[in-house]
């Protein structure tokens, strides 16, 4: 059964997460696609509920099982992906299923999945914003930073590969343009 999916996609730090909730708690006809990762928690996440933690070698096992609708290596020996068997439980529901997912995660689902598909980029202001978004999160190294930024600028050259972009330079402003696309989508109230 192919129920309809709405996919949220951005540079790290652009405001995704934060539109997301907030249509979450908005439309209780949406359910959140919780991400499987193959990279370590950090302080404050739980398992099941900001990402499904698995080893590396287990997700590269259920890869091969075909136990993903979509997935990427973001960066290196770091896998994202999307649980089919998660899915197909919010469709059973009657859900409309949503996605915060990398950019190429997101085209990904697009590519897949099509017409059943409403997929919206967020896009930062600026990469000045966004940098300043990022190094305020305090969870960065330098490093880590500079290779979010190189990869956020090669990301927004894929904005126009989505059905609409949305500019996040106030957030209230960016979630009340998402509700519209997504109440659109969905042929709800």
């Amino acid at each position: 059964m192919l129920g309809k999916m709405i996919v949220f996609s951005a540079p790290s730090g652009a405001g995704k997460t934060s539109i997301v909730k907030a249509l979450l708690e908005k439309f209780k006809w949406l359910e959140f696609s919780v991400s499987a990762t193959s990279r370590a928690s950090r302080p404050g996440e739980t398992n099941g509920i900001d990402y499904f933690f698995i080893e590396k070698e287990e997700f590269v096992s259920r890869i091969e099982r075909g136990d993903f609708l979509e997935w990427e290596e973001v960066y290196k020996d770091n896998f994202y992906g999307t649980l089919l068997s998660e899915v197909e439980r919010m469709w059973q529901k009657g859900h409309l299923v949503v996605f915060d997912v990398d950019v190429a995660g997101g085209i990904n689902i697009k590519k897949k999945f099509s017409s059943a598909v409403l997929s919206v980029f967020v896009m930062p202001p600026s990469l000045e914003i966004l940098e300043e978004r990022l190094r305020g999160r305090n969870t960065e190294t330098d490093d880590s930073l500079r290779k979010r930024i190189m990869k956020a600028s090669k990301e927004l050259e894929y904005a126009k590969d989505f059905d609409h972009i949305v500019v996040n330079d106030q957030l209230h402003e960016a979630i009340e343009e998402a509700a519209k696309l997504v109440q659109a989508f969905a042929g709800k109230p």
